[in-house]
């Protein structure tokens, strides 16, 4: 396995207690995505093996021993939140497999993640972020109008999987690009290229910026949403990074 000093290796990962339990209950996070073992230190082959002993011999028990000390209510698929989960799940597959494409889903989805890879990587700019929100929703209507997937419904289809995952991914790529070109400010694994000190460090914008973000998806050609809510350091104070 080849591994080399990404982005992510310089980023810190979500609070976990000894369990690897986050601060909602019963949501565990594991490997690279928490902070446990190696913080904002990370390096390949450690990351690597954080994941592997998460996954092997820390969640095994942990996530265990919390679904059998707890007691959850009675679920079942009479709520209204699953019967129109449920249709619009049937909807969406109905539409997919009726498309009278040429496509492979794997074909788009390639042309996706080059779109990805050259305007929202880990360096990224106006320019190239505005080209992407340009190509990105030309894919999505290639995408529902010229995609093939073989196959029906009633069977074990990697097809229809796969056309789904990247309807959604099709989605998301936008909102990412979105959300880069808003933040106008270089931190942690987000570098502007317009945004950067005269040593080429990440230039931070903390008193525009400071904040969480979550941006709430209203459907397709409908703007989003963004919500924020202010981050508030009482002890270890933001700074400008620096690798001197």
């Amino acid at each position: 396995m080849r591994i080399y000093p990404a982005v992510h290796y310089t980023m810190g990962g979500l609070w976990v207690d000894y369990s690897l339990m986050s601060t909602i209950p019963g949501l565990y996070v594991l490997g690279e995505a928490n902070f446990s073992d190696h913080g904002a230190n990370r390096l390949g082959a450690s990351a690597l093996m954080q994941g592997l002993a998460d996954g092997y011999f820390i969640i095994p028990y942990t996530i265990g021993d919390y679904l059998a000390g707890t007691k959850f209510k009675p679920v079942d698929d009479a709520h209204p939140a699953f019967k129109d989960a449920e249709k619009g799940l049937e909807e969406t597959i109905k539409k997919i497999l009726s498309i009278p494409g040429k496509r492979a889903v794997d074909e788009i989805h390639k042309e996706l993640g080059k779109v990805m890879w050259d305007y929202v990587g880990m360096g990224r700019n106006a320019g190239g972020l505005k080209k992407a929100l340009e190509l990105i929703p030309r894919l999505r209507e290639e995408f529902w109008h010229n995609v093939r997937v073989p196959g029906s419904s009633q069977e074990f289809n990697q097809e229809l999987e796969k056309a789904q995952r990247l309807a959604d991914f099709l989605e998301l790529a936008e909102l990412i690009t979105q959300d880069a070109l808003h933040r106008e400010e270089s931190c942690g694994g987000h570098f502007r290229e317009e945004y950067q000190t005269e040593e080429n460090e990440a230039k931070r914008d903390d008193e525009r910026f400071c904040y969480v973000a979550a941006w709430e998806f209203k459907g397709v050609g409908e703007p989003e949403i963004l919500h924020k809510e202010p981050l508030t350091f009482e002890y270890a104070k933001p700074s400008q990074r620096s690798y001197k």
